[in-house]
């Protein structure tokens, strides 16, 4: 693949503005592709997206960036009226997102079972957690094809992790939204196979993102993967960027309903 076969299509990236999402829209950029980013930053975190922005348009790509919530319906219809109104009013020579990247990583942390030193997860976060980590990629997958905004040829990704089959404390919201999120890129990749629409998962192995840093006592498993890991090191978010640009070559369609590891092989001996 060359800069060629990427150039003038569209990404959609939700989580544009930190780790997976900002490394994707950059390799991209640099690939050839422009990039609507969709991100949630308070002031004191929007200069990330504003950098993210300024790397793209220096990598010679449009950068349409929107700081939203992704998970709410009302705002997510505006984003998509904003960018069809994109994609029909430039003579764009590709009508349609090429690749769309789930990269939503905003969840609560709690015991499902409440103990005398940990009061426990609540039901409203439980079901925040699932909404916006899982979930949402339903919402937006269908609006999109609704919308005509996916086509045949393209794309869709959703970051998971090993948490969708394994546990550990205070995770248990997390690891069911990264369970749902499995299943229902399967279910989406059967309903749109017909429409030559791809849906897949990708496992990172760990990495050192602002998500994972948020985690209380993350350390260990930090450690734990850098002793174990065949490559001898974490997972970078570029290294998950670099796959998703190989991915997004035109001509790899017959890759669907599958969880692709992007972990140096860490899950083998882990």
């Amino acid at each position: 693949m060359n800069r060629n076969d990427l150039e003038g299509r569209w990404a959609l990236i939700l989580g544009a503005s930190s780790g997976f999402g900002a490394a994707t829209a950059r390799a991209l950029a640099r690939a050839g592709m422009n990039i609507f980013g969709v991100h949630l930053d308070p002031r004191a975190t929007i200069q990330r997206a504003q950098q993210v922005v300024t790397d793209v348009e220096a990598s010679g790509r449009q950068a349409v960036f929107f700081n939203t919530n992704a998970a709410d319906p009302r705002k997510r219809a505006g984003v998509l009226d904003q960018i069809a109104q994109v994609l029909a009013h430039r003579n764009e020579p590709y009508p349609v997102i090429h690749l769309m990247l789930h990269s939503l990583a905003f969840g609560a942390l709690g015991s499902l079972v409440a103990d005398p030193t940990d009061g426990g997860i609540s039901e409203a976060q439980i079901e925040m957690t699932l909404r916006v980590m899982a979930h949402s990629l339903v919402y937006w997958v269908r609006e999109l094809v609704e919308r005509e905004l996916l086509g045949r040829g393209s794309r869709v990704y959703a970051l998971s992790s090993t948490g969708a089959i394994r546990v550990a404390p205070m995770y248990g919201a997390v690891s069911a939204a990264k369970a749902a999120l499995e299943s229902h890129a399967r279910q989406l990749a059967l309903e749109l196979g017909e429409q030559g629409i791809a849906i897949n998962c990708l496992r990172p192995g760990v990495t050192d993102t602002p998500a994972l840093r948020a985690i209380p006592g993350h350390e260990p498993y930090v450690a734990k993967a850098r002793a174990i890991n065949p490559g001898g090191r974490l997972t970078t978010p570029e290294d998950v960027a670099n796959v998703l640009t190989a991915l997004a070559d035109p001509n790899i369609t017959w890759i669907s309903g599958a969880v692709i590891p992007v972990d140096g092989g860490e899950s083998i001996v882990g």
